[in-house]
């Protein structure tokens, strides 16, 4: 049986927001009524050069012409990750996933848009936050790590000495 496109999602093919992103920023430039020529050309720009990468250490964004900004977020940074659509997203079949870290930001450090299965995005990106932690099998810290291996023998001594009959 072949794998259906859902079980192929692939967020390493997410390389550029979706063309109908450039559509809900002309109906949000368009609401702005005698604002839309200041309103549309940034966003414009904004589109045409927005690009993301995500790689096996965390996920970047790009985007500007005039003024290039770029983000890049490793995957054991993430706090936490929404996923929003408003009315017009809904329609246009869109989502937008903001991903916040640690900073002293109240926002998203990130707001990966123009998405069509965020779900699926917001899903990957959790494996790979919990993985870069070493969260994968349940134990928050890696087995390599000295201090927990050292606590870990105290415990142990610890529980023999308690147990009964261990003692005199």
């Amino acid at each position: 049986m072949e794998p259906s496109a859902s079980d192929r999602f692939d967020p390493h093919a997410i390389t550029r927001p979706d063309p109908a992103l450039m559509t809900y920023y002309l109906s949000v430039a368009a609401l702005t009524l005698v604002g839309f020529p200041f309103v549309i050309l940034p966003l414009y720009f904004k589109y045409h050069t927005l690009s993301y990468r995500f790689d096996e250490k965390g996920v970047a964004m790009s985007w500007g012409v005039l003024f290039k900004r770029e983000i890049y977020l490793t995957y054991r940074r993430i706090q936490d990750i929404h996923v929003s659509r408003n009315i017009i997203h809904r329609w246009l079949g869109l989502a937008a996933v903001a991903v916040q870290t640690a900073s002293g930001s109240s926002g998203a450090e990130m707001t990966i848009e123009g998405i069509r299965e965020p779900e699926k995005l917001r899903d990957f990106l959790y494996r790979q936050m919990r993985g870069a932690r070493g969260e994968d099998d349940g134990d928050p810290v890696s087995s390599d790590d000295e201090a927990l291996v050292l606590l870990r023998s105290i415990r142990d001594g610890l529980e023999r000495l308690a147990a009964p009959g261990a003692g005199s």
